[in-house]
């Protein structure tokens, strides 16, 4: 495409938009259980009046714009009063998980070597950890040691293990609170003492939990320690536009101490401009996004999270039980709202495959081949329907007398 020599009038653009979007995922009407946190409209409604309202701020400047970086603050200091952060903690706002992991990163290597580190930096991480993990350790020329989990099915990371992995060139550890593939809260307690023994730093990776686990834990699930209450743990990486259902792109890293924080901003002189510091990577920040963030969960409060978070876990207990019901093995003892879970005899792909057909938009997991849901509150209506499709998906793959299984595949990337 070539841009116009002429301008398009926008209600001509508008209904284009709309036609490009109508064969997209129909994530509004439940079927969708990836990429997106259907809260329901009226929390999609303060999304994107909030966002709108100072979509054109930039949040670098916050000489200029006092507002939003007011807003960061207030976001910062809610995310960590439910994280149990002690007094002095910190953070900052970024654009993703991927940003928070990769500035916690940075973070941590850069403490590391103001402490005399000097080798090759390593990164010690269970199988289950996010891929993110490599891509900000490719970046820093960092090496990546990944270790097996526990045996025993219960997909959890390996302290014991990881331990034996460390040594002194190690810059961070991590655990994770759920993992992505199998939605298991590592065992962070354990982890943490090794972590306190070894003088090691432990980041724990709640990208997907870090606003879920608390108000489930007020719900009564049985959610173990996770967060900065531990006192091994030295960072954490949240995301807001999971299940914090703010509008993307929101996620915060968060940090244990001032001291610790102080190794992420980068600031620099030696240039024709203007002195500049950042706190992350990018230069522009998108004023829309602390926006929608700030409005979101002030608009929610604890009521309303415990509310949204009661529905999600809710819808995963009776999937599970639906799933065991009709012979599906569940992998681990998920507490959130993650679920993946397998058939003893059909291939899971295959079931994603003709799930698909019949409108659903979820995602598999590799190790061990299983079928994968990410589950909003919307799901909580959507269970019977899902389960009947499930079945239906399952009489197609039994027809098809397992036929051209491997050939299937997902379509998550």
């Amino acid at each position: 495409m070539k841009l116009p020599e002429n301008g398009t009038p926008w209600p001509q653009l508008k209904a284009e938009m709309a036609e490009r979007g109508a064969g997209d995922a129909k994530w509004r009407d439940g079927k969708t259980a990836v990429y997106v946190f259907n809260a329901g409209p009226e929390v999609e409604q303060v999304q994107k009046e909030a966002f709108t309202a100072f979509m054109s701020e930039n949040g670098l400047g916050p000489l200029a714009f006092p507002s939003l970086a007011q807003m960061e603050k207030d976001v910062i200091s809610m995310a960590l009063d439910i994280l149990h952060g002690p007094e002095g903690a910190t953070g900052a706002m970024t654009s993703g998980g991927t940003d928070s992991i990769t500035m916690a990163l940075k973070t941590a290597r850069d403490h590391a070597r103001s402490k005399g580190q000097s080798g090759q930096a390593n990164i010690v991480l269970p199988q289950s950890a996010h891929l993110a993990f490599d891509k900000a350790a490719h970046l820093m020329d960092i090496e990546v040691r990944r270790v097996p989990l526990k045996t025993g099915g219960s997909f959890e990371a390996d302290p014991d293990a990881m331990a034996g992995r460390l040594d002194s060139n190690t810059v961070m550890m991590v655990g994770s609170a759920p993992n992505f593939p199998h939605g298991i809260i590592d065992p962070i307690a354990a982890l943490s003492d090794v972590a306190l023994e070894k003088g090691v730093w432990l980041h724990v990776d709640a990208c997907v939990g870090g606003f879920l686990a608390p108000f489930a834990r007020m719900n009564g699930v049985p959610v173990p320690a996770f967060d900065f209450e531990l006192p091994g743990v030295q960072s954490m990486s949240a995301d807001l536009h999971k299940y914090g259902y703010a509008a993307k792109g929101a996620s915060t890293v968060l940090f244990r101490s001032d001291d610790l924080y102080q190794h992420m901003p980068f600031e620099f002189a030696g240039w024709s401009g203007a002195p500049m510091k950042t706190p992350t990577l990018a230069g522009t920040r998108p004023g829309g996004a602390i926006s929608a963030a700030w409005a979101v969960m002030n608009h929610l409060g604890v009521e309303g999270y415990q509310r949204l978070q009661g529905k999600v876990c809710a819808a995963r207990e009776e999937v599970e039980a639906g799933l065991r019901a009709r012979g599906f093995e569940i992998l681990g003892k998920p507490l959130l709202g993650l679920i993946a879970f397998r058939h003893p005899e059909l291939h899971s792909f295959a079931i994603y495959g003709e799930l698909y057909k019949r409108g659903w938009f979820t995602s598999v997991t590799k190790e061990p081949r299983s079928l994968h849901l990410m589950l909003s509150p919307k799901h909580a209506e959507m269970i019977d329907a899902y389960l009947r499709d499930l079945d239906a998906a399952c009489e197609a793959v039994r027809a098809s007398a397992g036929e051209a299984k491997e050939s299937v595949q997902p379509r998550y990337n």
